[in-house]
């Protein structure tokens, strides 16, 4: 995966929960930085990241921990960019690239661009990549192998640093497409951001039923029902963040979803069994499209691994 990169001469990774422990994994395993500098402002996180010996250099200083850097990367909940781009400005060299791994496009350019020097480039990146865990010992090395990266770097960006970011994010396994930061927040808020907006409502709702049911909506918990509580296990700060600052595509996009909604209550109510025939078998399709490019896996229960099975206890005579 790394044939023909150029490794950073000194890296500077930013928040170092699942996704740029992540990265600081993959880049020791390829090679990718000569240097990786971990900046944290959690004093419990930065003790991990020494033990765990994910990078050259542990800090809480974001200012110092730039310095001499050519590529840094926030990994950090999106509102937090505008901040953390006015304290780090300054101090980036000439010629550094910076880049995120933010769910939101738009917002992170008009944060962070208004703060960078006219010799920094930046190159707004998302990994698609990601579990409902969090935590400098949740990242491992293969998380973007064969998942996708976005790229969306402003109008005017040079093209060499847009393309160093690409080789970057392939050397970690990546696939990677690039697009407007506008396309993007409407792509990602119908693919990832109404979908945990639905996880969300849908284990909530379900919370609120299980004083009515006495706990039988948990014990009993379908497959389909055990899945949405994964999504929703998902870090709280991180997709609030991701609601409020894309929310003209997120509301769009639930518009869109209510109408479809309110079609299949009448589907239900009228008992037209040809058009939910007709739905479900085009939602099974992508299903199968998702499988096809490898975006997910065929193995039953989603490919993870079953529970043991406890011995049968002989009968006894």
């Amino acid at each position: 995966m790394t044939d023909g990169f150029t490794p950073f001469r000194r890296l500077a990774i930013i928040g170092l929960g699942l996704i740029g422990s992540s990265i600081a994994r993959a880049c020791r395993q390829h090679g990718l930085a000569e240097t990786i500098v971990a900046i944290d402002r959690d004093a419990e996180v930065r003790a991990r990241v020494t033990a765990l010996g994910l990078a050259d250099v542990v800090t809480g200083d974001a200012a110092k921990g730039v310095a001499g850097a050519d590529h840094v990367i926030f990994c950090v909940p999106v509102m937090a960019n505008a901040a953390l781009a006015a304290t780090i400005g300054p101090h980036l060299a000439p010629g550094c690239i910076v880049s995120d791994v933010g769910s939101v496009k738009g917002s992170v350019v008009k944060d962070v661009a208004p703060h960078l020097p006219e010799s920094v480039h930046f190159v707004p990146a998302h990994p698609v990549a990601g579990t409902e865990h969090s935590g400098p010992d949740a990242g491992f090395a293969a998380l973007f192998v064969n998942r996708w990266s976005i790229l969306t770097p402003p109008e005017g960006t040079p093209e060499a640093a847009t393309q160093r970011i690409r080789a970057f994010w392939e050397a970690m396994g990546a696939n990677v497409e690039i697009m407007t930061p506008e396309h993007h927040d409407l792509v990602l808020a119908i693919t990832s951001h109404v979908p945990h907006l639905i996880a969300y409502n849908i284990v909530g709702t379900a919370a609120d039923m299980e004083k009515v049911t006495q706990s039988e909506v948990i014990k009993f918990s379908a497959g389909g029902f055990r899945d949405f509580t994964r999504i929703a296990a998902s870090d709280p700060t991180m997709w609030r963040d991701v609601f409020l600052t894309n929310k003209e595509a997120v509301l769009e996009m639930l518009g869109r979803f209510n109408e479809d909604l309110l079609a299949l209550q009448r589907m239900i109510r009228w008992g037209d069994g040809d058009g939910l025939h007709e739905l479900f078998t085009r939602t099974r399709a992508i299903r199968r499209g998702i499988i096809a490019q490898g975006q997910e896996t065929a193995a039953p229960d989603f490919g993870r691994t079953p529970a043991p099975v406890p011995p049968v206890k002989a009968n006894p005579q």
